[in-house]
This record gives structure tokens, sequence and C-alpha cells, in this order.
């Protein structure tokens, strides 16, 4: 195996795994069971920054 080969190995699954693990984190953001999670982050943000740090 040259470093050639090697190579494009590694592109070619490089980008299949970049491309699954993409899939994976827009499967995770929309699932529907995260929703309350999500909704609670995007309303609570300021919440306990509203102070000045101690």
């Amino acid at each position: 195996m040259d470093h050639d080969t090697l190579v494009a190995f590694s592109k070619s699954w490089g980008l299949f795994y970049l491309i699954a693990f993409a899939i994976g984190v827009c499967v995770y953001a929309f699932w529907p069971s995260n929703r309350k999670m999500f909704d609670d982050a995007k309303k609570n943000i300021l919440d306990r920054d509203d102070t000045p740090w101690q």
C-alpha cells in the first residue's frame, strides 16, 4: 500500500464520515423528544446572565 492509495482511501472515507456525522447532528437536533430541551435553552439563555459576575 503506497502513499497515494492511502490518501485516496482516507479522502473518500473521510468524506463519507463527515456526511454521516452531519446527518447525525441534524437528526439529533430535530428529534421530537429533544424539542423541550432546545426550547428551554432558547427561552432561558439570558435568565442567569442578567447579573454581574461575582
